[in-house]
């Protein structure tokens, strides 16, 4: 017993750990008493357990172990803290505890599980139970399979999640253990008797006998519905409820249980979807297409066995779908027809609502295919209709089956009418409304007529259904022409229906709602009749008040008029303008006649109908004199008017008398007391001329004139009515231009939305375009006042016409209407209450909604609604809820008076079902945005229970909550909410989720406020007990909340309050209020009218008491006009502005004095200062989540020094107005204080960030206005900005791209586009990465966008730290759960692919596979669409900067002109891309209309858009044709400008150069076509600038694709190749005859380009073809351009590494070698011209690794001469080109003497010389031109060589022996003897008589007097070569050759200085002149001939020749070497001085 002593001395946890098992057994025991003992559930004892439960239940030792059960459930029921061990004790239980033989240990295990789901773990226990069926112990499996069972049968399938327990179910039946099988069949039945038929479906494959059991089993169930017998803790108090409500109770409770799953677990949701679209036949669009029907039937029943699938996987199945709708529609086999009208059958059942989207498409397919005969057809379309309505709605397939209606076909009739009867059973009342309903009933009851019975019967019964689901009520207003025997006969159908939902309440009551609306005209009416009498003024009283009506009326945004002050504000409020409101009795004509003749003359009256038109207008003109002089009070309008509609009345046929009419009816209406009697009378002929083109504005003047009469509001609605009444469209669209512009001028006060709205859907239902552009045009006026609550009516337009519309409201964006200019003039004191309608600023919109009619929804609340919202089946509950929300949706906007529904939706706000919760919840945030303010009233009843929810446990239920409550506060303001001691009682539950949501949500509401009700004091002692909540949320929370309160309460009461305290906790808490003191924020000041009404609403300026704000509250207002500057302009003049005005008063002026220096102070080196303080960690770094006051009060200290005290005062001031003005005052003096705002930048960008963490907008949109401005002025300077003031303020800016207002995200977009012009792309980059790990999806979503342009713009250099990680970091986005941030990855990586091509793919690395399948579809759809990705995106990027630039006056020229050249870019890139489709037209419908417009300006403006193009532009595009290069451009690196505008362009090309490379022929040579005629251009050419190594390289893939694949394949068609090949060779000679493009060919690319021709040159299988010969030319010819037009180090290098790569290949072909040695040999030639743009050190550090690879020695053994020769002859033409100097460029090798090539080059320089002095001895003794013989003797021979070459040519045999003529008179002594003696006999004697010919045909053009001065032998070269020869034989008249040689010198002079550009690739074969010519051709004259000649060349297109040597017959020279005519004027004056010198 001794060791028993021990251990009973132990504390119980010790006990419990001890390793003797009767220790642990007492321990256990003991806890056990003590567990029970506890009472407090939140005591500290339980946390002392909490690491001991898990042993609890994993005793080794079989007793103990059980006593450990026991005491572990009483933990888990009692303790708070029970909740953190679920996982590790049920895993345990599991493991150890089910696997015992004792029963009891099980039950214990069990009943802990289930204790732990009642304590709200459910899920977690789940989740370690569904592990242990895995465990290969079947006695663990059973015992988890019961205990789910058990959890199921208790607590409901609410609770238990019944998805993943279905999924393993199948697996558990396969068992092998006859115990688990039997288990299993238990839980099934238990899962059967909670969700029922749907659990069939998942079991449909598992053994058929088990099956049938299970049926036998399910049969046996009870049918009632299951209830819970067993409830959450915090369901508990439900519990007792239920137990009171009884049996009824219980019911709802077991309706809410599997309430949560059916929308889910329905047997659909059960089931995995299957992918089908990949295993659709790879040849099912041809099958489908097929002639033999048997092969379309095959392709069928191939797609009929896909869809029987119950569920299918979305995708796009528009292919498949048109497939089908083609067979249904057009195959004459009926068969096939029914079997595809089956498969979409399956389509449509399995995909449900997915596939809505291609209802539209078939439904009219299939109504008319109803005209076949055959039943098994009828019943397969009939099917496939009623599944595809089941997947849409009525109302969007409602247009398509109208249209059938009136088909003529009988059975298409009486089919489509019964598929109305069976849809109309699937609706309701509320899916049922009146506008779906009128068309139908009228098409239907058209059928009832019909002579076909069996049509008459179908709508019969389509009536009763009808009848029967909205009630007689509803339908018999249109039944009223039916008679009895019909309607009985419908009323018969009806009783016969059952309907899908049960009956329905019949009287819906829709005239209600359109009888409120008259209504309320009236009682304006007679309100304004009474201000009539008061007020009958003569004209000039009222019109005197007009000017003060306007001057409050501009600035007021948002506000409809003055006049229409708002209808918030209830009958004091009534409209003014209702002044004219008349009532006056219809009279008969008799009487108007006798009215009429008593103030007409009697001639007037008699001519009104006479038949001359002449005499008609002769009594119009009277008329008009008559109703001119008469008094208001005596003219009888109607009298008037009544008269002019006598015939011929509005049929007048004459013009002329027309408008006279038409103005009179304008007279009339203006002078006399106008009514709507009178109206009346003329509308409908005044709407029948409005679309006249010659009385159209006299109509729309008198109907304007009508409406300041009798109100626009009526008028509008008459005229509307009339225009839609008839069918004229050109009167429809100008009664809309007509209203449009009456809107403007009359305000929008009184109109009565809702009313136009339907004419308004009409009018964008109409096929003429222009009533459609009228009717969007109306919109967008309307959009100005209203706002978009507007766009709710037009939610359910087609996508096309919703985008216009969108883009119609995008315009008016952030316009403000204009004033009233009419119907003003009557209105009486019209601002008067507007003071009252500004208690909160942001109230101010609000007025606008009320202008919406509000519809009175109180009688769809029927006492059967709300009863089935409270039903006890969760479905019908749901149903209820579907039913309000409709009802809600319908209306769009309803009065406060809903009837009982409130109480109904609060009890539904605690329903047991979550889904029916957030059901309500999203319909209250409806009812708050349908009611407006009035909601207001609700609050207590219904807006408190919402935040009741805010405590549940469910995350999205919580979020949804929180909400819908921000959508009631929007509209309520605070105050409500904070009255009384709800939400005091609130924030006393102890629910830690409740507390937290609320605090947090009262911590964002209260800065806000500026004054609370005084109930706000009786949250505090619960904000208290928060504050010391044991969940750290809860504390968190209440300590953000805390300065919040104070605020409003003030320090001592809030101190006050802790009196009631412990005192240790008071003492915390007193702590907390004193460092809440601390950080407490200034009250928001009172507001200024201004900060929701710029220029205050209520009168004249000078009321205003604050001066300043106003002021400062315009300049905010206008941010969309151009010059802020302008703006504060305009709002000094009206309110008195402290800033710039000279006051009266003395102490304004003072302060004037105070601010007028400098407002940044420039501190010498004071930036560099702080940032060493920062570095050495001396001030702190500027890095926080939210600013604190330490980083507020350092900035202020740093700023104290820099910035003028006035401004830091006002920018550090507790109230935004103040920043909002200091923002101003830096926006002024921008531009003035460059210096100083570049000094102190870093604080600037500083104090901006502080400003984004402020709650105010208006600062936040100033901020960013600001930011624009700074950073175009700091491109500007090209400053760039550091690594300090980067870090410090761009992660800030990226927070606000997460903004959810647009107008902020695309400033910030904005701005983050121009700080990459003074910050480097790649190390934005970073930032912006860290931007998307933010948990705002928004952010996510918007820096992976900006990811994406910055890798468009910059390459993927950008990308840090490597490419290969960005792009994994952002790839991890495709799988997020936000679908935009989803969708911008992916575009990101599609820009990137487009960019980079396929190795994004490695780059990315491993992806799930269904972000995989998501990139490739995505980039596959991408491809597809080649034009319209990148115009869009060339739309949106210049237009992001376009907007940048509205403020005109601020910025600089560059960024005009910048925006000129990208608009430029954007016009080739969209030609490029109208190119790409397959015409102009089609390409045009792919762009914006507004786009087309800047296209068109730009394509007739186009010379001055070239002229504003940066400097380097221009340089670049007249780089070809000027020879002097000015050096500094090419210094400079390329403009960021110019930069970013390229990159617009560089996707479109980039991706049309991958389409290149393409293995499919079709597409590479489409887009070589394209690139083709890029190239071709020379204006666009070079957007081809920067691709060109990426062109190369798709080339020569495509010449190695073709190589290795094409040309093995024997399928292919040969000539498909050559086209191809002709494609690519084409392409290439356009290339590189531009030199600017071909030198940017680098030396690898070429090198491979120059592999791919010379291995085409070499393939054989080309010979055989008939086009090889041809193939073979033009390869010659582009191998020549190469040579020449590229870079020349760049191809000498590739073609000495191509070398050396032939010569090491064993197995390459000799040939191939020899083939580039000739090339070389070529270059060698070429030497002479280029020798100077050559980069020496390269090109002799490549012949240095060639010889050190093939030493002299390893090259002689070579098989072939020819490698050694080339190199020796290489290396000779470079020593004597170079001399000596050779020597200077070993640079780059690095061990020199080692290399054989030095000693080689010595050995040559040592024979050249000798060489070279004894050919200069000679030279001397000549007496010949030194310049001009320079050749050595092989050069000769080389040049000889190539003469004799010519003449071997057929083409070009003449050329060559006129040369050898000119060359042989020239050297009379050279030696051609050795050239002819090789040669036959025949060719010997060809040349000596070619040349004795040429010498007769000199000799005789020689005799004659050259009288123009031209000479054909005169080819002074434009640019000389260096081997220019001036012939000595002129010697006799010195003075004549003298110029020419010192103009040679002068060239010679000018090319070395680098001014002559020597593009000559010719040997010298130019003469000056021959003996023959007369000496007097003067120099001018050869000018002249050059002149011309230069002329010449320019028009001859450059001839493109195989031999680059070949002339022409007159000297052509090619354009890059012809000078311009200024160069000309030059060499003239130069010449001109050489003479005078000489003489």
């Amino acid at each position: 017993m001794g060791d028993d002593s021990e251990w009973m001395k132990l504390s119980v946890d010790q006990k419990c750990e001890h390793k003797l098992w009767k220790a642990r057994l007492s321990g256990y025991e003991e806890a056990l008493k003590i567990f029970q003992k506890i009472k407090d559930e939140k005591s500290p004892e339980w946390s002392k357990y909490l690491g001991l439960i898990k042993k609890f239940v994993t005793d080794s030792n079989a007793v103990v172990q059980l006593k450990g059960l026991e005491a572990a459930l009483v933990y888990v029921e009692n303790a708070h803290v029970a909740g953190k061990t679920t996982g590790e004790v049920v895993s345990g239980v599991v493991s150890k505890v089910f696997n015992q033989p004792k029963a009891k240990a099980k039950e214990l295990g069990t009943e802990i599980c289930l204790m732990y789901i009642e304590i709200e773990k459910g899920e977690a226990v789940q989740e370690e139970l569904l592990k242990g069926l895995d465990s290969k112990n079947p006695k663990i499996t059973v015992a988890c399979i019961e205990t789910l069972r058990k959890a199921l049968s208790e607590f409901g399938s609410k609770i238990i999640l019944l998805k993943p327990i279905i999924k393993v179910l199948p697996k558990l039946f396969e068992s092998r253990e006859k115990a688990i099988r039997d288990e299993a069949k238990l839980i099934a039945v238990e899962i059967y008797r909670w969700i029922r038929d749907a659990l069939k479906a998942p079991l449909q494959n598992i053994n058929s006998v088990q099956l049938k059991e299970l049926e036998e089993e399910w049969l046996k169930l009870p049918t009632g519905a299951p209830k819970p017998t067993r409830f959450l803790r915090s369901q508990q108090e439900l519990e007792a409820k239920l137990e009171q409500q009884q049996s009824a109770g219980g019911d709802a409770e077991g309706g809410g249980d599997d309430g949560d799953e059916v929308p889910q677990i329905d047997a659909y949701e059960l089931l995995e979807a299957v992918e089908i679209l990949s295993k659709l036949p790879k040849d099912f669009y041809d099958k489908i297409e097929a002639k033999k029907w048997q092969e379309r039937k095959e392709a069928l029943e191939a797609v009929e066995v896909l869809v029987k699938n119950p569920k299918l996987e979305a995708g796009d199945y528009s292919d498949l779908v048109k497939a089908l709708k083609k067979v249904v529609g057009k195959d004459t086999n009926v068969m096939l027809v029914a079997l595809a009208a089956k498969c979409l059958t399956g389509l449509a059942v399995g995909l449900r609502k997915k596939f809505g989207q291609y209802a539209g498409h078939v439904v009219p397919t299939i109504l008319e295919k109803f005209k076949e005969k055959k039943p098994q057809v009828v019943q397969a379309l009939q099917e496939a209709i009623d599944a595809i309505f089941l997947t849409t709605t009525l109302q969007s397939i409602s247009e398509d089956i109208l249209a059938v209606m009136d088909n003529k076909n009988p059975t298409i009739k009486q089919q489509t009418s019964l598929f109305i009867a069976r849809s109309f059973r699937h609706c309701t009342s509320s899916t049922l409304p009146k506008s779906l309903l009128k068309p139908f009933c009228a098409a239907l009851l058209k059928h009832i007529n019909d002579s076909a019975p069996e049509v008459r019967d179908a709508a019969f019964e389509a009536l009763g259904t009808a009848l029967k689901v909205v009630g007689e009520k509803a339908v018999n207003p249109f039944l009223a022409d039916v008679d009895k025997l019909k309607l009985d006969r419908i009323k018969e159908c009806s009783e016969k229906v059952e309907l899908v939902y049960g009956k329905k309440a019949g009287a819906t009551a829709d005239k209600r709602e359109s009888k409120a609306l008259p209504g309320k005209t009236v009682a304006s009416g007679a309100a304004g009749d009474k201000d009539v009498k008061e007020a009958a003024a003569p004209k000039s009283g009222p019109l005197k008040k007009a000017p003060a009506t306007k001057a409050s009326g501009p600035p007021k945004k948002g506000k409809p008029a003055v006049s229409g002050a708002a209808g918030g504000s209830g009958s004091k409020n009534k409209k003014g303008p209702d002044v004219k409101e008349i009532v006056e009795p219809e009279l008969s004509v008799e009487v108007c006649e006798e009215k009429a003749s008593v103030v007409l003359p009697p001639t007037c009256l008699q001519l009104l109908d006479s038949s001359n038109w002449k005499e008609r207008l002769a009594c119009m003109e009277e008329f008009q004199k008559a109703v001119e002089l008469m008094d208001r009070t005596e003219m009888p309008c109607q009298a008037l008017v009544r008269m002019l509609a006598k015939k011929p009345g509005w049929k007048e046929t004459n013009f002329q008398v027309m408008q006279m009419k038409l103005h009179i009816v304008a007279l009339i209406a203006q002078k006399g007391n106008f009514s709507k009697t009178s109206a009346q009378v003329v509308l409908d002929g005044l709407v029948d001329k409005i679309g006249d083109v010659k009385c159209g504005n006299n109509a729309k003047e008198a109907l304007t004139a009508i409406a300041e009469a009798c109100l626009l509001p009526w008028t509008a609605e008459q005229v509307m009515s009339m225009a839609f009444s008839q069918k004229n469209p050109k009167n429809q669209s100008e009664t809309l231009n007509w209203l449009s512009n009456a809107i403007k001028e009359f305000g929008f006060s009184g109109l009565n939305v809702k009313a136009f709205i339907s004419n308004v859907k009409t009018a964008l239902a109409a096929t003429n375009p222009a009533v459609r552009t009228s009717a969007i045009t109306l919109l967008g006026v309307m959009y100005l006042y209203v706002g978009p609550p507007l766009r709710m009516f037009f939610e359910d337009e087609k996508t096309a016409l919703l985008s216009q519309i969108d883009a119609e409201f995008e315009k008016m964006q952030g316009q403000t209407p204009p004033a009233p200019t009419r119907g003003t003039s009557k209105n009486v004191g019209g601002g008067t209450d507007e003071g009252e309608d500004g208690d909160e600023p942001d109230e101010g919109g609000s007025d606008v909604v009320d202008l919406l009619p509000r519809v009175e929804i109180s009688d769809k609340i029927t006492l059967e609604l709300i009863s089935k919202i409270g039903d006890k089946n969760w479905k019908i509950r749901k149903e209820g809820l579907d039913e309000v929300s409709s009802i809600i949706n319908e209306a769009k906007f309803i009065q406060p008076n809903i009837g009982e529904l409130p109480t109904a939706l609060k009890g539904r706000l605690n329903d047991s079902n979550k889904i029916l919760v957030q059901q309500t919840l999203s319909i209250l945030q409806q009812l708050a945005v349908a009611m407006g303010p009035n909601v207001k009233q609700h609050v207590k009843n219904l807006g408190i229970p919402i935040i009741t929810v805010l405590g549940d446990s469910k995350n999205n239920v919580r979020a949804a909550a929180l909400a819908t409550v921000n959508a009631w506060a929007e509209q309520t303001g605070m105050k409500e909410w904070l009255e009384g001691e709800d939400l005091s009682e609130e924030l006393k539950k102890e629910n830690p989720f409740l507390r937290q949501e609320l605090l947090g949500w009262l911590a964002e509401k209260l800065p806000a406020l500026r004054s609370t009700p005084t109930d706000l004091i009786l949250c505090v002692p619960h904000l208290y007990s928060c504050l010391e909540d044991r969940n750290g949320d809860v504390r968190k929370k209440a300590q953000d909340a805390l300065p919040f309160f104070m605020m409003h309460l003030g320090y001592e009461k809030m101190a006050k309050a802790t009196g009631k305290l412990k005192p240790t906790s008071k003492d915390q808490v007193l702590a907390m209020l004193e460092k809440a003191k601390a950080n407490m924020p200034a009250k928001p000041a009172a507001p200024a009218k201004a900060s929701s009404k710029p220029a205050g609403g209520a009168g004249p300026a000078k009321f205003q008491p604050v001066s300043a704000p106003v002021e400062d509250s315009m300049s905010s207002s206008v941010e969309s006009k151009p010059d802020p500057k302008k703006t504060r302009g305009g709002g000094v003049s009206k309110a008195k502005s402290v800033q710039g005005k000279k006051m009266p008063s003395k102490s304004s002026l003072k302060e004037d004095d105070d601010k007028s220096g400098p407002i940044f102070i420039v501190v010498p080196n004071g930036k560099e200062q702080r940032m060493k303080d920062e570095k050495a960690l001396k001030v702190l770094k500027w890095n926080f989540t939210t600013p604190r006051d330490e980083y507020i009060e350092q900035l202020k200290l740093q700023m104290s020094s820099c910035v003028a005290r006035w401004l830091q005062d006002e920018m550090f001031h507790s109230d935004f107005q103040h920043h909002n003005k200091a923002l101003a005052v830096m926006v002024d003096h921008l531009e003035s204080e460059k210096e100083g705002v570049i000094g102190c930048l870093d604080l600037i960008l500083k104090w901006l960030t502080l400003r984004f963490f402020d709650t105010n907008t208006s600062v936040l949109m100033k901020a960013l206005e600001y930011l624009k401005l700074l950073f175009t002025l700091l491109s500007d300077e090209e400053y760039h900005l550091t690594e300090n003031e980067a870090s410090s303020f761009i992660p800030y800016l990226i927070l606000k791209v997460g903004e959810p207002k647009d107008v902020i995200r695309k400033d910030v977009r904005a701005i983050l586009n121009r700080m990459c012009l003074v910050y480097p792309a790649s190390k934005m980059f970073p930032f912006l990465m860290e931007g998307t790990k933010s948990k705002n999806s928004k952010q996510r979503a918007e820096c992976l966008e900006e990811l994406g342009c910055l890798v468009e713009s910059y390459g993927m250099n950008v990308c840090q730290p490597t490419p290969g990680k960005a792009l994994k970091e952002m790839a991890i986005h495709i799988g997020d759960r936000d679908n935009t941030v989803r969708n911008a990855a992916l575009n990101t990586i599609v820009t990137v692919y487009n960019v980079h091509g396929d190795q994004v793919f490695k780059l990315i690395g491993n992806l799930s596979e269904k972000d995989m399948s998501m990139l490739e579809e995505r980039i596959k759809r991408s491809a597809k669409r080649p034009a319209a990705a990148p115009v869009k995106q060339v739309e949106e990027r210049p237009q992001r900067t376009q907007n940048l630039n509205s403020n005109a006056n601020m910025l600089r020229k560059g960024p005009a002109e910048d925006m000129s050249s990208r608009l430029k870019i954007m016009y080739r890139t969209y030609r490029i891309q109208a190119r790409s489709l397959s015409g102009h037209s089609e390409a045009t419908h792919t762009v914006p209309r507004e786009f087309q417009l800047d296209l068109d300006e730009i394509e007739n403006d186009n010379g001055t858009v070239r002229c504003e193009m940066p400097a380097l532009v221009q340089h670049k595009l007249d780089d070809i044709f000027e020879p002097v290069l000015i050096p500094e451009p090419k210094i400079r690196a390329v403009s960021p400008h110019f930069d970013d505008m390229h990159s617009n362009t560089a996707s479109t090309i980039n991706f049309i150069i991958s389409q290149v490379a393409s293995g499919d022929i079709n597409t590479s040579v489409q887009a070589l076509t394209q690139i083709d005629e890029v190239l071709r251009q020379e204006d666009k050419s070079e957007a081809m600038s920067g691709h060109i190594d990426q062109f190369l390289i798709a080339t020569f893939m495509q010449l190695r694709l073709i190589y290795n694949t094409h040309m093995a394949d024997e399928k292919l068609d040969k000539d498909e190749i050559i086209k191809l090949y002709s494609c690519i060779i084409g392409n290439m000679i356009s290339l590189f005859q531009m030199e600017n493009l071909a030198r940017e060919a680098s030396t690898g690319v070429l090198k491979d380009l120059m592999h791919g021709l010379i291995t085409l040159m070499l393939d054989s299988r080309i010979e055989d073809l008939e086009e090889g010969q041809q193939v073979f030319r033009s390869v010659n010819l582009l191998v020549v351009k190469v040579l020449e037009k590229s870079d020349q180090t760049n191809i000498l290098s590739a073609l000495l590494v191509l070398l050396q790569d032939s010569l090491l290949a064993t197995a390459g072909s000799p040939k191939f070698s020899e083939l580039v040695m000739k090339c070389l040999w070529r270059m060698v030639r070429l030497l002479p011209d280029t020798i100077n743009s050559i980069n020496l050190d390269r090109i002799l550090l490549d012949i240095h690794i060639f010889m050190k690879v093939f030493p002299k020695e390893k090259l002689k053994q070579c098989k072939s001469e020819f490698p050694i020769r080339t190199l020796k002859t290489l290396l000779h033409t470079l020593c004597k080109l170079k001399g000596p100097k050779i020597l200077d460029h070993l640079t780059m090798i690095d061990n020199k003497n080692e290399s054989e090539l030095e000693a080689h080059l010595c050995r040559m320089m040592k024979h050249s010389l000798d060489q070279m002095g004894s050919k200069s001895d000679k030279e001397t003794e000549k007496g010949a031109s030194r310049i001009d013989e320079k050749a050595s003797k092989a050069k000769v021979n080389d040049f000889l060589a190539e003469i004799f070459k010519k003449i071997g040519s057929k083409e070009n045999t003449k050329e060559g022996l006129a040369e050898l003529y000119e060359y042989k008179k020239k050297y009379s002594d050279a030696d051609i003897e050795p050239f002819l003696k090789n040669s036959s006999q025949f060719f010997q004697s060809y040349v000596e008589r070619g040349l004795r010919v040429i010498e007769m045909e000199r000799e005789g053009k020689g005799r004659i007097p050259s009288s123009t001065g031209i000479s054909p032998q005169m080819e002074v070269s434009c640019v000389p070569t260096p081997t220019s020869t001036v012939s000595s034989v002129g010697n006799t008249n010195g003075e004549e050759v003298g110029p020419s040689v010192y103009l040679e010198r002068l060239k010679i002079l000018r090319q070395r200085c680098g001014l002559e550009n020597t593009k000559d690739d010719r040997p010298a074969l130019t003469l000056l002149s021959k003996p023959s010519v007369p000496a007097v051709v003067s120099s001018t004259d050869m000018l002249h001939s050059k002149l011309s000649q230069i002329r010449e060349s320019r028009e001859q297109h450059h001839h493109l020749d195989l031999d680059s040597n070949q002339m022409h017959s007159a000297a052509t020279t090619s354009s890059s070497s012809s000078s311009t005519a200024a160069n000309i004027d030059d060499l003239k004056k130069r010449l001109e001085r050489i003479k005078s010198s000489r003489k």
